[in-house]
C-alpha cells in the first residue's frame, strides 16, 4: 500500500479572519482552517466529535479553540481535548510565500 500526501491550496489567508475559522470542502471532506491572532494555521475535521458541532464557528484563542456547542476545548497543535480522550483530525497547515494556505493530506 502506497501512502499517499497531497499539498492542496485551500484559499488566501486573507479569507479567513484572524481569531476565526472557515470550513472548506477538500477531496471529498469538510475541513476547519482556523487563522490564530499569531498568524498561525491549524486545520481540524469541521465538526466536534462529541455533539458534530460546527468547529468554525468556536472561539479561537491562541493555540485552543473551544466548541461552540458544548464548550469543550480542543488544541489545534495536536487535536486532543481537554478533559477526554476525544480528539480531531489534524492537518499539517501552512501558508506558502504567495499568502495562500496549504493543507498536506494524507
Amino acid at each position: 500500500m502506497t501512502d499517499t500526501k497531497l499539498n492542496t491550496t485551500v484559499a488566501p489567508l486573507a479569507a479567513i479572519p484572524p481569531g476565526e475559522g472557515r470550513v472548506f470542502h477538500i477531496a471529498g471532506e469538510r475541513i476547519a482552517v482556523f487563522h490564530a491572532r499569531t498568524g498561525q494555521v491549524f486545520a481540524t475535521q469541521a465538526d466536534c466529535p462529541h455533539k458534530a458541532g460546527p468547529l468554525a464557528d468556536g472561539i479561537l484563542g491562541g493555540t485552543t479553540l473551544v466548541c461552540p456547542l458544548h464548550s469543550w476545548k480542543f488544541d489545534l497543535t495536536t487535536g486532543e481535548a481537554q478533559g477526554t480522550d476525544c480528539r480531531l483530525k489534524t492537518y499539517p497547515a501552512e501558508v506558502d510565500a504567495n499568502g495562500l494556505v496549504t493543507l498536506l493530506l494524507r
